[in-house]
């Protein structure tokens, strides 16, 4: 996977270099492309219906938002990106309620049992977590929580509040990188380093708290359990 990369990275370097290609794709045309896109009534629809087929593909999601937040503007962008996020989630959800516990673990590694176990038992706020740090793909997850049955209101609400962030952040980055191709004397590098730290520092926090919890729900062995007993009658 890594050599096929290089080698796709490799020949459009050598596209973007060798061929016209460099003057007819340029920043200006991509964002000329992207706001005539955005003109068309079925637009709003497109993007949001492509993050259902991007979250089965691991297609990054990011560059979606990024193009909606050109071609719609920051608050529509945003708008229309969570409710595709959201649809998408509960896409993957659905499929984990029909998808059989084998499959799963396969598709989720070993880690994935104890993993559900944090999830089953702090409902929401493991919802949050696991969405805001990057455990699992993002359509393992919703397999995993329709899977093992959490509340379909917790796994939502979880979803949006713990993807908010990095679509926030997604969309900020994609209003400033428009402003600075338009005028760069308007960039708000104050606003970029808050939104950047906040978000680092939320996810730092939240990995520290699903691991402590990952690792408490581990299963102990006969042996610990009986040592446990005797250290309580002691």
């Amino acid at each position: 996977m890594i050599l096929v990369i290089a080698l796709v990275v490799a020949a459009l370097f050598a596209l973007w270099h060798a061929t016209p290609l460099a003057e007819y794709v340029t920043p200006e045309r991509i964002f000329d492309w992207a706001e005539t896109f955005g003109l068309q009534w079925w637009a709003p629809l497109a993007v949001i219906a492509a993050y259902t087929p991007a979250c089965f593909t691991m297609f990054p999601r990011p560059l979606i938002t990024l193009f909606a937040v050109i071609a719609f503007g920051p608050w529509l962008g945003f708008a229309y990106a969570m409710t595709g996020i959201l649809l998408a989630a509960l896409a993957t959800y659905v499929t984990g309620v029909a998808l059989p516990a084998d499959t799963l673990r396969r598709l989720a590694g070993p880690n994935m049992e104890s993993l559900a176990r944090v999830v089953r038992h702090r409902g929401l706020i493991a919802c949050v977590a696991v969405r805001i740090v990057p455990v699992a793909p993002f359509a393992v997850v919703g397999f995993a929580a329709g899977n093992i049955a959490i509340k379909l209101g917790d796994y939502m609400l979880g979803t949006f509040i713990g993807l908010l962030p990095g679509t926030l952040t997604t969309t900020i980055f994609g209003d400033q990188i428009q402003t600075a191709l338009q005028d760069p004397s308007r960039i708000n590098w104050s606003l970029i380093a808050g939104v950047v730290l906040w978000f680092v520092l939320m996810a730092l926090l939240l990995r520290r708290w699903l691991e402590k919890q990952h690792a408490a729900s581990k299963p102990t062995s006969s042996h610990d359990h009986g040592r446990r007993l005797v250290n309580r009658r002691q």
